[in-house]
């Protein structure tokens, strides 16, 4: 009888330590990319759109990187789904193989639809590649 009655208890206790224990997300939050371009000097922007479907483009964060060229980014424009535009036009000289900081989604997440960029490639090279990362 007590052997019944354990045998008949084993499931739920299973149960109650796998509701408890806290699982690994698989989609921990991590920087992904959303797009990338190729950028020419003799062009003054970019309009560069978001990859992947609805929920790739949910994101919490935003940020540029550059590779193969140091780029001065004049002005950035963030095209969110259902929210307000964010200009930015603070960020300087993005040196080649670095990044921008950060910028919040609004709200919680958002979804990013593309970004416009208005930027001028420095010390004379012809091209460089501008990636969009998006943190989620």
């Amino acid at each position: 009888m007590k052997i019944r009655i354990l045998t008949l208890m084993a499931p739920f206790v299973v149960a109650s330590v796998a509701i408890l224990t806290p699982a690994e997300s698989s989609g921990a939050d991590q920087w992904f990319m959303l797009g990338e371009q190729t950028i020419k000097s003799a062009d003054p922007s970019v309009n560069i759109n978001s990859e992947g479907n609805r929920w790739e483009k949910d994101v919490k964060s935003v940020k540029l990187s550059a590779e193969g060229a140091d780029v001065e980014i004049e002005k950035v424009v963030l095209h969110w789904d259902n929210r307000r535009d964010d200009t930015v036009s603070d960020f300087g000289v993005l040196k080649s193989g670095g990044q921008t900081a950060a910028k919040n989604a609004p709200g919680r997440k958002g979804r990013l639809t593309g970004v416009s960029v208005q930027y001028k490639i420095l010390n004379d090279a012809k091209t460089a590649t501008l990636k969009i990362w998006g943190y989620d």
